[in-house]
């Protein structure tokens, strides 16, 4: 049976306007009816981290600025050479449904077949390697993507009664295109998951709704730094 999903290429973003976005998704999820893949870039180096992350504990770790707080939880994610996505799922489709495990599980076993398209060999980490607390891109979680048997795509995740929503960065080997990994993230989405593809609708209020949450929350002092 096929599976009728959005696919949103959002280019470079600031990067409050890029966490704005990803909540947006998961804000009207519900409204969209089907799951939306979106890949987006960075109009300037930054970093993210964790909801439940201290906000003076991050600015130790990193000299990237700004810091922004996402939604989702995990550690500090640096954005200065990823490769971004996000995905959100309304409550009715069955990825909202899977175990947290699975679900991460899930993501990263589509980005590994998709590498595996452009001829990059990777893996999921089979265990734990948790030599870097605080920082997704030292040591690995179970089902972490690997290359070479380094760490090279993690994610974050969010449940609310909204949607799923999963925040997901890769850090690519030097080899890599990225142009060709999101077309091979889209054909393996349609081959190996029956999904067929929609234009995103809305686009315009979409932005309206994003700018909006990035210059009340996302971009905000009182978000960034509340702990």
């Amino acid at each position: 049976m096929r599976d009728a999903w959005y696919l949103l290429r959002s280019g470079p973003g600031e990067p409050a306007f890029n966490m704005a976005a990803d909540q947006a998704l998961l804000d009207s999820v519900g409204t969209f009816g089907f799951p939306v893949l979106r890949f987006y870039s960075w109009s300037r180096p930054a970093a993210t981290f964790g909801y439940f992350q201290r906000h003076a504990d991050i600015a130790a770790l990193t000299p990237l600025r700004p810091l922004i707080r996402r939604s989702t939880g995990g550690g500090l994610v640096p954005h200065d050479a990823d490769w971004t996505y996000s995905l959100a799922v309304p409550t009715g489709h069955p990825w909202y449904h899977l175990a947290a495990a699975d679900s991460y599980a899930r993501i990263h076993q589509w980005v590994c077949d998709a590498f595996q398209v452009v001829g990059i060999p990777t893996q999921l980490a089979p265990c734990c390697d948790p030599s870097g607390p605080g920082q997704c891109f030292i040591g690995s979680e179970k089902s972490d993507l690997l290359h070479l048997g380094r760490k090279i795509a993690g994610a974050a995740q969010r449940r609310s009664r909204l949607g799923l929503l999963i925040q997901g960065s890769v850090q690519p080997p030097v080899v890599a295109d990225r142009t060709a990994w999101e077309a091979a993230m889209e054909s393996v989405g349609r081959e190996q998951a029956g999904i067929d593809w929609l234009a995103f609708p809305n686009r315009d209020a979409f932005s309206i709704q994003s700018r909006l949450l990035a210059d009340s929350v996302y971009g905000t002092v009182q978000h960034n730094e509340r702990r």
